[in-house]
């Protein structure tokens, strides 16, 4: 009798990244909803356990205006203070320090962006500012170029995850390069989230079937004509990419192959 193979999406115990455990793959942002109702609605609807603050951006302290922490609770969710919006290092720097004396976070995520049209990753000014939250006891989730030598250097800097792009930033184009996507997958001793240019579900679970530790989302659920059923999509595209990956897929052939023997037909 064949051994019965347990393959029950439970037996995925999650990630970990500086020591913290997450049973969700999916991580989401807080920002471009229309309201902040609809942000916790399909932040629920995610299923995520993280969510990225983009400290710049988002009212953390003004208790006489409407407040995230109001409708998505810290006690509930891992806030990941984010620098968007910040473009040299100095800049990230800075914001990342006042967002510690605000809310005492110390994981956070690094992201200094090069200019318009692009929005792509100053790796310079990422190295710069990586080198100075590290030395000051941060512990440093870092947006980057889909550069494997960058990803290692940044990793062997003391990054405790690694997040290149898929595609350039709310572009919604999914991953672009995926070849250097799983050439930082392989390498990595750290998690490794594919961050920003996911447009659907498929983009999620493409990113999944590659390796990735986890996907980040954020404007593709904000963004969408209905945010909260996009996030049910998002949640339930990283399941089927993670369970994907952990099957095994086929191998790509240039030629077909039949399903059935070729031996022993009826004549």
């Amino acid at each position: 009798m064949d051994a019965i193979v347990n393959t029950d999406a439970n037996t995925d115990d999650g990630w970990t990244v500086a020591g913290r455990r997450f049973a969700s793959r999916l991580v989401v942002g807080t920002g471009k909803y229309k309201d902040l109702p609809t942000t916790a609605a399909a932040i629920e609807a995610s299923g995520a356990e993280m969510v990225t603050v983009a400290v710049r951006r988002v009212n953390l302290s003004d208790r006489g205006a409407p407040m995230l922490q109001d409708y998505v609770s810290p006690a509930r969710y891992t806030y990941l203070p984010n620098t968007a919006g910040c473009f040299t290092a100095d800049e990230a720097v800075r914001t990342l320090r006042l967002a510690r004396e605000a809310g005492g976070w110390n994981l956070v995520k690094l992201e200094v962006l090069g200019p318009p049209p692009t929005l792509y990753p100053d790796m310079a000014a990422t190295l710069e500012a990586a080198a100075a939250l590290i030395k000051d006891g941060f512990e440093v989730m870092v947006y980057c170029s889909d550069d494997p030598i960058a990803a290692k250097r940044l990793e062997e800097m003391g990054c405790v995850a690694i997040m290149p792009l898929g595609a350039p930033i709310g572009s919604g184009l999914g991953v672009q390069n995926p070849l250097m996507i799983q050439m930082i997958i392989e390498q990595a001793k750290v998690p490794v989230l594919v961050d920003a240019g996911v447009g659907t579900a498929y983009d999620a679970t493409f990113a999944m079937e590659l390796g990735c530790d986890a996907v980040l989302v954020n404007s593709a659920i904000a963004m969408a004509d209905d945010p909260i059923l996009m996030a049910r999509a998002m949640k339930a595209g990283v399941e089927a990419g993670r369970l994907a990956f952990r099957a095994g897929r086929i191998p790509r052939r240039g030629a077909a192959s039949a399903s059935s023997p070729m031996t022993g037909l009826i004549r």
